[in-house]
C-alpha cells in the first residue's frame, strides 16, 4: 500500500465545493479506502490544464492521488444520495454505490467542476456491492466520453485512470481500477425524486436553488425561477438526445439515475454507437424490452423529464392542479423542442442548411428517406453519411455510396432530389453548408469491437491497443490511411451484440 503523503507536498487544488454545503441530507462524509499497489495507466493531461489543476506531478503523485489513497488539502470526500426509476421501476435510494466526490474546481475560466473518483470503495450506498470497479469498465468510460467529446457532445470527461493491484470479482477475477470523472455537476432527475418521494420538499428547494445557482445563475432570485429551470432542463435534453442520434450513439440505461440535469452525458455502462444502422437497435444486456432502444431515445427522456417535473411540483405554486398544468406545458414542450434539434442535426448532416423556401416537413422527408435506405439494408450508419459527405465534396462518386447502401433505383432518385436541394443553399453560403457537413459526419466512432479488443488486450496488461485508439478517436474526422481498418465495421465474427454495466 501507498506511504501516507503529506497533504503539504501537494499543490493546491483550489476545492470551493458548493455542493457539500447543501448539508448532510444530501450525501454521507466518507473516508477513503486506500487500494494496495495504484499505478498510473491514463491521464489527460489537457483536461487537468483546462480544469486549472496542479501542474508539474509525475506518476508517482498521479497515481495514489487519483487512486483516491492521497487526499488533497480541502477535498470533499462524499457519496452523493439520489433515488431513481430503472428500466421504469422506482428505487427510492440509490446513491454513489462505489464513487465519491473528491470536490468540485472553479476552472481559470470560472467554470465549475465536480472530480469524482468511481471504483474507489464502498459507501452506504453500495446495496451489498464491493465498491470497486474493473478495469475494463473503466478504460471502456474514459474512452467513449472522451471520443464524445471530441465530437463536441455534452459529456463527463475522464481525467485519469488508474489501476490498483487488487482484484475485483463479478463473473471472472479481474484486475481493479479507479476513473476519476469530471463533470459539469453530478446532480440528476433521481437527485430530486429521493427527495421528492420522502415528502422532503425544503431539501427539493434547496437542490433547486443550488442546481440554479450552478447551471442557469440567470435565474436566481427570479419569481418563476423554478418553472424556468425545469424549461431549461428539458432544453438541454431535447438537444442532447438529437445529438446522440446525429452520431448513431445509443445510452443504454437511461434511468433517471443517469439523466443529468447538467444536459451532459452521464454513465458509459451498456452504450454503444451502431455500426449497421436500425431504430430498433440494442445492445445493452438488460435492456429485454427495447426500452432504451435507439430509435426510442426521445420518448424516454421526455419520460425522465416528467418525472423532475413531478418532483418539482410543490415548489411551482401553492395550487397543486396549476402548478401541475404548468409544469405539464413545460415537459410537453419536448417534443417540438427535439423535432427542431433532429432537423438541425439531419439538416448538418445532408449539407443542407435551413432556407425560408423549404419548409421544416420537406427536409425532415428527405432525410427519413435516407434513414430509410439504410435502414433497409442495415447500412452502416457512419460510414453511409461519411460516403455522402465525399460524394458532397467531391471526393468520390456516388458508387463509394452505393457500396454502403447497394445501389438501387431508390437510392438514384434520392440522390437526384437531394442534390436539387443542395443547389437551393446560396453560393456564398455552399462552403459553411459543407464544412458544417464535414463536422456532423465523423469518419471514426468508437466501434464496440475495436474498444472490445482493446480492453481485452488492457487486461493481459497490454495497453497499446487502448492508447492508439484513445488517439485515433481524439480525431474522429480524420484518419490516416495506416488507421483505415479502425473505420471499417465488424465483420460478422467480429460484431458484439451485448454491452454490459460493469459494475
Amino acid at each position: 500500500m501507498t506511504a501516507p503523503l503529506d497533504p503539504a507536498h501537494l499543490p493546491p487544488f483550489g476545492f470551493d465545493n458548493s455542493y457539500a454545503r447543501l448539508g448532510e441530507a444530501f450525501y454521507t462524509r466518507l473516508t477513503p479506502e486506500p487500494v494496495r499497489a495504484p499505478r498510473l495507466i491514463a491521464y489527460n493531461a489537457p483536461l487537468a490544464e483546462r480544469l486549472g489543476l496542479p501542474t508539474g506531478l509525475g506518476a508517482p503523485e498521479l497515481a495514489p492521488l487519483w487512486a483516491g489513497n492521497h487526499v488533497p488539502k480541502g477535498a470533499a470526500a462524499l457519496a452523493m444520495v439520489y433515488a431513481g426509476h430503472q428500466f421504469g421501476g422506482f428505487s427510492p435510494r440509490l446513491g454513489d454505490g462505489r464513487a465519491w466526490l473528491m470536490g468540485e474546481v472553479i476552472a481559470p475560466d470560472g467554470a465549475r467542476f465536480d472530480i469524482q473518483l468511481k471504483g474507489s470503495g464502498p459507501t452506504p450506498y453500495s446495496r451489498r456491492g464491493d465498491g470497486r470497479a474493473a478495469l475494463g469498465p473503466v478504460l471502456r468510460e474514459f474512452l467513449i466520453s472522451e471520443a464524445m467529446a471530441a465530437l463536441e457532445l455534452p459529456t463527463t470527461r475522464s481525467l485519469a485512470a488508474v489501476t490498483t493491484g487488487e482484484t475485483v470479482y463479478r463473473e471472472t477475477a479481474q484486475p481493479g481500477a479507479v476513473l476519476t470523472r469530471i463533470a459539469a455537476s453530478h446532480i440528476r432527475v433521481g437527485s430530486f425524486e429521493y427527495f421528492a418521494a420522502r415528502g422532503e420538499h425544503d431539501h427539493v428547494r434547496a437542490l433547486a436553488e443550488h442546481a440554479i445557482a450552478r447551471h442557469d445563475p440567470d435565474l436566481e432570485g427570479t419569481p418563476d425561477r423554478f418553472i424556468a429551470f425545469l424549461d431549461r432542463v428539458v432544453a438541454r435534453q431535447a438537444d442532447l438526445v438529437a445529438r446522440w442520434l446525429g452520431i448513431g450513439f445509443i445510452h443504454g440505461v437511461m434511468n433517471t439515475d443517469n439523466c443529468a440535469i447538467s444536459g451532459e452525458t452521464i454513465d458509459y455502462g451498456p452504450c454503444a454507437f451502431m455500426d449497421g444502422f436500425h431504430p430498433a437497435r440494442v445492445f445493452s444486456s438488460i435492456d429485454h424490452q427495447g426500452r432504451y432502444a435507439y430509435g426510442n431515445q426521445a420518448r424516454m427522456a421526455f419520460w425522465n423529464l416528467a418525472r423532475l417535473a413531478e418532483a418539482l411540483l410543490p415548489l411551482l405554486g401553492p395550487d397543486p392542479q396549476a402548478a401541475l398544468a404548468r409544469a405539464q406545458a413545460r415537459v410537453e414542450r419536448f417534443a417540438d423542442l427535439f423535432q427542431a434539434a433532429w432537423l438541425k442535426v439531419l439538416r448538418a448532416k445532408l449539407g443542407l442548411g435551413a432556407l425560408a423556401e423549404v419548409t421544416p416537413a420537406q427536409d425532415m422527408a428527405l432525410a427519413q428517406e435516407f434513414l430509410d435506405l439504410l435502414g433497409a439494408r442495415e447500412a452502416d450508419f457512419t460510414n453511409s453519411f461519411a460516403a455522402l459527405f465525399d460524394l458532397a465534396s467531391g471526393r468520390a462518386g456516388a458508387d463509394s455510396l452505393e457500396q454502403q447502401i447497394g445501389a438501387s433505383a431508390d437510392l438514384t432518385d434520392w440522390l437526384a432530389r437531394w442534390q436539387d436541394r443542395r443547389a437551393l443553399v446560396r453560393a456564398e453560403d455552399r462552403g459553411a453548408a459543407l464544412e458544417t457537413m464535414r463536422a456532423a459526419n465523423p469518419v471514426v466512432i468508437a466501434r464496440n469491437h475495436r474498444v472490445d479488443a482493446a480492453l481485452k488486450a488492457a487486461e493481459r496488461g497490454d495497453y497499446t491497443l487502448f492508447e492508439r485508439l484513445r488517439q485515433i478517436l481524439a480525431s474522429p474526422h480524420a484518419l490516416a490511411s495506416a488507421d483505415a481498418e479502425f473505420a471499417k465495421p465488424p465483420e460478422p465474427e467480429e460484431a458484439i451484440l451485448a454491452t454490459f454495466c460493469g459494475t
